[in-house]
């Protein structure tokens, strides 16, 4: 017992030690740490309200939805803290943890920022990943009031670990937790994602740290961990993936990312290196079990991995090669906040982000350089970061519409529109070309907060580019993509004059087989150089209904394959669209 009460009382001195000493503590358990788990207890008392209001529709919002603040702890590297700071107080408040903040804002302003939109937290910390233990945002009647909820954090760390308290005091949201038995939950924010309507993302890590050892009190089974995952955080369906065997914290957001609802951006390695074949089969768990809120299959963008200078990717052993990854990035409303390594894969990096989010800013913060290797510690900016969304959200959901053969009949543009104080109205924008005026149409409310309009019909070769804009009945206005009407959604009407115009070049396309097909299809592709495309696949009235690969492809032969095992008979189309034009392929689905 003394062992343990004299531990809890260095914690609590260590954040200010590591102010003075610079002791870094990296996003993994120390040796030091390991040695004192067994005798670790989180505190139980005064941690917020237990338990959540019950029978109200509990959401967990989206990344890409409005946010009020991001929350970070400054400690260990204020060259990486002052361009977050300078970055995030364009779009939205940042609140700074710290015991001195004289000392940080002479840090800010000594070296040329300024100090719009900063407030602080005045509260002791043990390290700077504030994404696992900082406080997660909830609503509670779907986008009604604001609440803060907070975890076990799997660390011995006793200053972080009530960092969500000193948040949730400050900023005047209430904070519930799940501290206490039964409904103790151990889980960290860098292994969690969720996709604004009740699906959820993470590794098996979850269910590991909740065995009744280390940190959690009781043991519970999976389904008992879903069951506190929707009673907290209104996961209805939480997909749980193998773990990664190189990476060694295995947390999701290492790896990927969900840009809107239906989106994953995952980190790409080379074919049968490092995590690559565990993400492929992960990717496919996902593809062959789980639908999008919208009920059809996840999107996947693919993003480069960046290997060492000596061109080498983790191997399983602590230590370079680190695991760079564009993947853990932060969206602060219209900004998009990613760790870049170095110029030569950056660029690729950068204009994957920018072409799947058009209209966002996007900006790269070095966290791979000697004076503030951050990645050698762990972790990128995501993990630095922790968002709050806003008090008063006004939601807009859509499914984008996807290229089309249809020159014939309008489209229509459905969105779910929500408020607390209900719709006033809800308007779409729409226009041909990049420099043209937007055209505005009424949307029509047809039922359960679903809200209609249609573009009309154009002709083969049109590309369209819309968006959405809706007004509460208390006066709120709110876009959807968020950085409309600079950014938009966009789609084509395809044809025949709009297929092989592939930069004047043969089609990259060799012969499908099978086809006829009723199983696996393999689509082979020669390439006389790299781009960046997107392939996937449509049916006969040309919806979207699998994203084969989105992202770089390489030059040389590469094969891509689909599983049409549970398809509907019939005709569809293979479409490979990028910049330079789009090719097309039929497949015969027996």
């Amino acid at each position: 017992m003394k062992h343990s009460i004299l531990f809890l009382a260095i914690l609590w001195l260590t954040p200010f030690y590591n102010l003075a000493q610079e002791t870094i503590l990296p996003k993994w358990l120390t040796e030091s740490e390991r040695e004192e788990v067994p005798f670790y207890t989180h505190p139980q008392s005064n941690r917020g309200i237990t338990d959540l209001p019950q029978g109200s529709e509990i959401r967990t919002p989206g990344e890409w939805e409005e946010m009020q603040a991001v929350v970070i702890s400054w400690t260990s590297f204020p060259s990486i803290h002052r361009q977050l700071v300078s970055h995030i107080q364009k779009e939205c408040e940042v609140w700074i943890v710290t015991p001195d903040s004289n000392s940080v804002k002479n840090n800010i302003t000594s070296n040329g920022g300024n100090l719009t939109n900063v407030k602080f937290i005045h509260a002791p910390v043990n390290s700077i990943w504030v994404r696992d233990y900082g406080p997660n945002s909830v609503y509670l009647a779907g986008v009604d009031s604001l609440v803060l909820v907070d975890w076990i954090y799997n660390r011995p760390r006793l200053a972080d670990n009530a960092v969500p308290d000193s948040v949730g005091n400050q900023m005047g949201i209430p904070v519930y937790s799940s501290s206490l038995a039964p409904n103790d939950l151990v889980h960290t924010g860098g292994n969690f994602m969720a996709d604004g309507f009740g699906i959820g993302f993470s590794s098996l890590l979850v269910d590991d740290e909740n065995d009744g050892s280390d940190f959690s009190q009781q043991a519970k089974t999976s389904a008992e961990v879903d069951e506190l995952m929707r009673k907290y955080m209104g996961i209805d369906t939480y997909i749980k993936m193998p773990t990664l065997p190189y990476d060694d914290i295995h947390h999701i957001d290492m790896h990927m990312k969900l840009l809107d609802e239906e989106t994953l951006l995952i980190g790409e390695f080379p074919q049968g290196v490092s995590d690559g074949p565990q993400l492929e089969l992960n990717i496919q768990y996902i593809r062959d079990n789980y639908l999008s809120v919208f009920g059809t299959p996840y999107k996947i963008i693919r993003i480069p991995m960046v290997p060492s200078n000596n061109g080498n990717y983790p191997s399983g052993s602590w230590g370079e090669p680190y695991y760079r990854t564009y993947a853990n990035n932060l969206i602060v409303n219209k900004t998009v906040i990613v760790p870049v390594y170095r110029a030569q894969f950056d660029t690729t990096g950068l204009r994957i982000i920018r072409d799947a989010m058009p209209g966002y800013n996007v900006v790269g913060i070095d966290v791979d350089n000697s004076g503030a290797n951050l990645i050698a510690q762990g972790g990128a900016i995501h993990c630095i970061t922790k968002e709050i969304a806003v008090n008063d959200p006004l939601l807009i959901s859509h499914q984008k519409l996807v290229d089309t053969f249809d020159d014939l009949n309008p489209y229509q543009v459905q969105a779910l529109i929500k408020h607390k104080s209900g719709i006033q109205s809800a308007h779409l924008f729409y226009k041909l070309s990049e420099a043209a005026p937007y055209t505005s149409i009424p949307m029509t409310n047809l039922a359960s907060d679903t809200w209609s309009a249609l573009i009309p019909a154009q002709p083969v070769g049109t590309e369209i580019f819309y968006y959405i804009e809706a007004q509460s009945i208390s006066g709120k206005t709110q876009v959807r993509p968020i950085v409309a009407p600079d950014g938009y959604f966009h789609f084509n009407v395809l044809g025949e004059t709009t297929a092989g115009l592939f930069d004047s070049s043969p089609s990259p396309f060799q012969p499908l087989f099978p086809n006829p097909s009723k199983g696996l299809t393999c689509i082979p592709m020669d390439n006389a150089h790299s781009f960046t495309g997107k392939l996937y696949l449509i049916d006969q009235i040309g919806r979207e209904v699998e994203t084969i690969h989105e992202g770089e492809f390489k030059a040389g032969e590469r094969k891509y394959f689909i599983d049409v095992t549970n398809y509907p008979s019939g005709i569809y189309t293979v479409i490979l669209d990028s910049k330079q034009g789009v090719f097309t392929q039929k497949l015969a689905v027996q």
